[in-house]
């Protein structure tokens, strides 16, 4: 490999993995800085639990880590809290004692957080409570304070990080994910809509399924991230929860699609409703990708014409083949299969006019924090 393409390799990775790399340089900054800041205080082990503080609550985006530090603290403090209350009561001098005194402690506090997430750290701090107080001949309540400390030193340091250095808004994450599942519902359907005239994988539509399953769910977790977002300069208004509201339910339309497309229509529907339908897959198609570009530069979508000529010629040649009387020669599950297809369908339009709503949406909060910021 010449230098020249070894300089193009280094700049294509850096630049197909910005977030990654941003990542990268937050987190070591803030464990170093974590650091640095203890040095300056008495506290145990030169400040570790500082660093790994900052370490574990510092995320890819800015909302990731005000979530992950407000859950963190929270923690903390009924963990550190409540470990001091049973050290100061219960005895822990022998090791009969400590095992009394950490069983005290641990119980109910695995119970709390198996209740409430925030309090999943509880049971690991009184865990270092008790223990650290032991090793260091300190105080329960020294040990506390000290834990305390250096979880809000770290955590603080993290979000500072966070906003600092090259942030990373949880709502531009939410945006990109967004518009990849766009993209792949629009690989999707034309395997999918393929299915209604001539046989297709089953297990390759089921595993593509599964697939903008998952990506749903990512995007999803990637929203909550949102939310804490909503305090900093990083929100811009849009209400993300409907966007996902929206491509849940587009990926419901294509569950019962795909239920429809196991087996091919009878051969009277496939052969006249196959141009239709190819028309509709052929325009939707390039309306997801549309709503995917139209998401990632802030803009509105296309007129959704096209789309509502195709789905009328279908109901136009599907109305002539009702009443032609071909439904009537039809057996239960073909029929089912086929008034199961015009739902999907129905459904499927719908909600592709909910998208152009949310993509509509994200468009104006865009030019509204523009217009805010240049005013």
């Amino acid at each position: 490999m010449t230098l020249e393409n070894f300089w193009r390799f280094l700049r294509k990775g850096l630049g197909e993995r910005k977030a990654q790399w941003r990542y990268c340089l937050r987190l070591t900054v803030a464990g170093v800085l974590a650091f640095a800041i203890t040095q300056f205080g008495n506290f145990p082990l030169h400040g570790l639990w500082a660093v790994l503080t900052a370490v574990v609550v510092t995320q890819i985006s800015v909302g990731g880590s005000l979530r992950a530090t407000a859950e963190y603290v929270v923690g903390t403090l009924g963990g550190a809290i409540y470990a001091t209350a049973v050290a100061l009561v219960v005895p822990h001098e022998t090791n009969v004692q400590l095992a009394i005194a950490l069983a005290l402690s641990i119980a109910p506090l695995a119970l709390l957080a198996s209740l409430d997430p925030k309090f999943r750290v509880a049971p690991f701090t009184a865990v270092l409570v008790l223990f650290v107080s032991n090793w260091f001949h300190q105080g329960p309540l020294e040990s506390a304070v000290f834990r305390i400390m250096e979880v809000v030193i770290g955590g603080l340091t993290a979000i500072v990080v966070a906003i600092v250095i090259l942030p990373e808004r949880a709502h531009a994450r939410a945006i990109e994910a967004a518009a990849r599942i766009l993209e792949r519902v629009a690989d999707f359907l034309p395997m999918l809509f393929k299915g209604f005239t001539q046989q297709i994988d089953i297990e390759a539509m089921y595993a593509k399924q599964d697939e903008l399953g998952a990506a749903v769910v990512y995007f999803q977790e990637v929203v909550s991230e949102v939310k804490e977002e909503r305090f900093t300069a990083f929100a811009d208004g849009l209400d993300d929860a409907a966007l996902g509201r929206t491509l849940l339910r587009l990926r419901h339309d294509l569950v019962i699609l795909g239920r429809a497309a196991t087996e091919p229509l009878p051969p009277d529907f496939a052969k006249r409703l196959g141009l239709p339908l190819d028309e509709i897959a052929r325009h939707v198609v390039v309306h997801f990708r549309d709503c995917a570009d139209a998401l990632r530069r802030r803009r509105a979508v296309s007129s959704p014409q096209p789309i509502e000529a195709a789905y009328e010629a279908y109901a136009q040649e599907f109305a002539a083949l009702r009443s032609e009387g071909f439904t009537r020669s039809l057996s239960p599950q073909e029929l089912e299969r086929v008034f199961a297809l015009g739902f999907a369908l129905e459904q499927l339009n719908r909600d592709l006019s909910d998208l152009r709503r949310c993509v509509r949406e994200s468009a104006k909060a865009a030019k509204a924090k523009q217009e805010r910021h240049g005013s």
